[in-house]
Parts: structure tokens; C-alpha cells; sequence
């Protein structure tokens, strides 16, 4: 008798989960960015209000909401994530997809718990050779960014938070040297190359149409990873160095800063007990 309620127990935990699992709606949250677009490999291309730019970003995107659809996601919200969130608009974003615009907090947003996060139009961090336009949040003002020592730029602080979160990354259109940066660290990520850097400014890229096909498909492709890719996790505590240009030395009161170690007039180093408490001291002005 006792055998016989242990399977039947068994037996309803099973069917509750996967009615769960059934029921459970899919949302895909999909951060952009400007640098590893295809055709864009000048820095006058990236102005947010650039014609070309924001028909060539927003192509990326809704082929890859397209994508997401066709893969079986229920939702995709979009976050304008270049440049003060101007690039992109509800006139011309695929018509079902939310756009989120303008500055997000230090989470990310990653509370909401997404099924899963991605990134078009992606760059590499900071002085990548071959990466086009490659930066760590600031081309102008942040020479070197460290977590637990690694250089990282955008890839890596992102697939850390949504890890802390317990959010995968399941996708990434960018150039090469984007796609192997996130190979390194969520190597069962989906990877569409759109385009090959040969110098800061100088690339290889395939036509618009190309990159919105192959973008379109790996999206698809991608959304049967939910479940399967295991969430980036950065190792706790956690150290964030910031490295700044000669342009942009530290103030007087960068000792005052809570978690915060001055190494030099450039460098700072803030430190959390996990990757959220660090960047929130990083950003707290």
C-alpha cells in the first residue's frame, strides 16, 4: 500500500509539473545594440537618429522576433539598449513586440525572471583585435573593465546578471569577435556572424537581407535551448574594476563611494557580495 501511494504520488507530481511547464508562458528578452549590426562599421553609422542605422538595427530585430515567434515563444520585449534609447521606435518594431525604452536599473530587469535573454546587434568588449567598434559600456570614457579580474564588457555583465537571476542566454547576432566572446562563456548559445572586423572600423558584412534570414533562423533555432543552457554565473564575491581614459580621471570623492578602493587617478574597484551589489555601487553617483 505504501509502494502504491508513492507512485501515485510521483505520478501527480509529474502531471502537475509538466501542466505547469505547458501552461508556463515564454518571454524572451531581447537587448540590442548598435556596433554589431551588419553594414554598420563606422562610427558616424551608430548616431541613434541615423536613417540607415535604425532601418538596419530594426530589420535585425523583428527578424529575430520573427524567429522567437515561429520557435514557440509567447512574447519578446525588446529593450533599446544604444545610446540613451533612441534608435529604435513603436512605429517600425514588429507589431508583437513590446519595446522598452530609456534607462534601466541596475538589475536589468532581470527580476521579471524571462524565460531566457538575447542580444542583437551586439559588439565585443574593449580591445578585441578584429572587434568592430569594440567597447566596455564606453568607448570614450572606460579604457579596461575587470570582473574577478577578466576583462568583460557588456556580453559578460549581462549573461551575469540574468545568471544571478537564474535567466539563461539562449541567443546572440553580432560580428565575430561578439559571437566568440559569448562562446567562452555560454558556449551552447546560439551564434548568427553577420559580419568579419578586420580593423576598429573596417569589416566584412553580408547584405541585409542575409543577416535578417540567418538572424530569423537562429532565433528559431535558439528558443529550444530554454530549458537546456544552464545560467552564466559569476563567482561570488565579486570585484568590478573600471579602468577610465586619461580624459576621464577620478574626482575628490571617489574614496567616498561605497565598496569602493581607488587604485590610481584611472582605476576604481568596487566591491559586492554578488554581481548586483557591485554594479549598483558602480552606478551609484
Amino acid at each position: 500500500m505504501h509502494n502504491l501511494q508513492m507512485r501515485l504520488l510521483l505520478v501527480l507530481t509529474f502531471m502537475f509539473s509538466a501542466t505547469a511547464a505547458i501552461g508556463q508562458k515564454k518571454t524572451v528578452f531581447l537587448i540590442t545594440d548598435a556596433e554589431g549590426v551588419g553594414g554598420v562599421c563606422r562610427q558616424d553609422q551608430t548616431e541613434p537618429k541615423d536613417a540607415e542605422l535604425r532601418q538596419l538595427l530594426t530589420g535585425e530585430i523583428n527578424a529575430a522576433v520573427d524567429g522567437f515567434l515561429a520557435g514557440g515563444v509567447d512574447e519578446v520585449v525588446v529593450w533599446d539598449g544604444h545610446d540613451g534609447s533612441q534608435t529604435l521606435s513603436t512605429l517600425t518594431i514588429h507589431p508583437k513586440a513590446k519595446l522598452v525604452m530609456g534607462a534601466l536599473n541596475a538589475s536589468m530587469l532581470m527580476e521579471r525572471k524571462w524565460s531566457a535573454v538575447a542580444y542583437v546587434g551586439q559588439h565585443s568588449k574593449a580591445n578585441v583585435k578584429g572587434g568592430v567598434m569594440a567597447h566596455s559600456y564606453s568607448s570614450l570614457g572606460i579604457q579596461v573593465m575587470k570582473l574577478n579580474g577578466k576583462p568583460v564588457g557588456e556580453i559578460d555583465v549581462i549573461a551575469g546578471m540574468a545568471g544571478q537571476f537564474g535567466i539563461p542566454i539562449i541567443f546572440l547576432s553580432g560580428d565575430k569577435a561578439a559571437a566568440d566572446e559569448l562562446h567562452e562563456i555560454v558556449p551552447n548559445a546560439e551564434l548568427v556572424v553577420v559580419k568579419e572586423g578586420l580593423a576598429r572600423y573596417v569589416c566584412i558584412s553580408v547584405s541585409a537581407p542575409v543577416a535578417r534570414e540567418m538572424i530569423r533562423e537562429g532565433a528559431r533555432r535558439s528558443v529550444g535551448l530554454i530549458g537546456k543552457v544552464k545560467p552564466y554565473r559569476v563567482t561570488n564575491p565579486v570585484t568590478l574594476e573600471i579602468e577610465y581614459t586619461t580624459r576621464n580621471t577620478l574626482g575628490l570623492d571617489a574614496e567616498a563611494r561605497a565598496g569602493a578602493e581607488v587604485v590610481d587617478s584611472q582605476k576604481i574597484r568596487f566591491k559586492g557580495k554578488d554581481l548586483l551589489e557591485a554594479w549598483q555601487r558602480y552606478r551609484a553617483r
